[in-house]
């Protein structure tokens, strides 16, 4: 009982902080705070499919093809913003369940390349065609989110401060989405899958099935997060989904580990927190992968298993 109090108390006092940390920044530091909260719906929806097993380099290419489907459903359709970005995270989800059939014939290495190969198309054809997706400019001017005015109370989401609290509702109800189905039998087949593939199957677990909703279901959020993302910055284009930004991904979540739904959002805490309070402070941004390169080297050789088991490391010094 005393453990479960100190959890809810740290939960609570977590809630308090992240509820009050606009109202202690800059505005510069704000937007921070906006893509931060839209890269741990990245990380963790990264997490979700290495549940099973299965490591992308084409998560990041989801993460855009989800900007891309809400920027044409609200600029050339009309769609209002709120219907578009759940609207993209389908779309997001559809692509991923219709690359899913060449892509999870493969395991381990052979899918991780393939994943890389796939998003790699998937970027040309966005720089390819002008139209609709506007070339290697990509698109600009996309709407961004209505604000809510019904008299007394007046909100632009224009502003990073109102932008910043409703990504933190969509990315806790996302976050909260996870957390249930990787405690729901579901998730533990999917634990059965990533350890005992072939026992898993042998007692009647589809194991391809499983894997298949790991990726829908890890594209659909990481759809939702690219959605987000367009509708602040205004503009995308095929350079922001890279390769680059994959391996950034990758650093977060490697250093900030995925036993826990806790790991990839410390990694992409701290090493974003670094990164710009800093390194860009002391000039040092051009740095940027050589140090993460460091992070990454540091973080197999002291913490294999991530940021995440620092914390009862130093619990149980402190116990001896």
């Amino acid at each position: 009982m005393h453990s479960r109090a100190q959890k809810r108390l740290a939960a609570a006092a977590a809630v308090c902080a992240l509820l009050a940390l606009p109202h202690a920044l800059t505005f510069s530091q704000k937007e921070i705070a906006v893509f931060l909260v839209i890269n741990v719906l990245v990380v963790v929806s990264y997490r979700f499919l290495t549940l099973v097993g299965e490591w992308s380099l084409g998560h990041v290419v989801m993460t855009g093809a989800g900007a891309y489907a809400s920027a044409l459903l609200s600029k050339r359709l009309g769609v209002p913003v709120p219907l578009a970005m759940p609207l993209a995270a389908c779309a997001a989800a559809a692509i991923a369940y219709l690359l899913s059939f060449p892509l999870l014939r493969m395991k381990g290495f052979y899918f991780l390349i393939g994943s890389f190969a796939a998003g790699e198309i998937m970027r040309l054809l966005w720089k390819r065609f002008h139209n609709p997706f506007g070339g290697p400019k990509g698109i600009k001017n996309i709407p961004e989110f209505p604000g809510i005015d019904i008299g007394f109370v007046s909100v632009d989401f224009f502003e990073p401060e109102n932008y910043y609290y409703l990504c933190l509702a969509i990315v806790a109800a996302s976050l909260w989405i996870m957390r249930r189905l990787e405690h729901s039998p579901l998730g533990l087949t999917f634990h059965a899958v990533h350890w005992r593939d072939l026992t898993a199957q042998s007692v009647g677990v589809n194991v391809r099935r499983c894997r298949t909703v790991a990726f829908v279901a890890a594209s659909f959020f990481a759809g939702l997060s690219g959605a987000l993302l367009a509708h602040y910055v205004g503009a995308i284009s095929p350079n922001r989904f890279g390769i680059d930004e994959m391996v950034f991904v990758l650093a977060w979540v490697v250093a900030g580990g995925t036993a826990t739904i806790y790991g990839p959002i410390a990694g992409v805490v701290a090493l974003t927190a670094i990164n710009e309070v800093v390194l860009r402070e002391l000039g040092f941004e051009q740095a940027r992968p050589l140090f993460y390169g460091a992070a990454l080297i540091a973080s197999v050789l002291f913490l294999p298993r991530g940021l995440e088991t620092f914390a009862p490391r130093i619990t149980a010094l402190f116990r001896r």
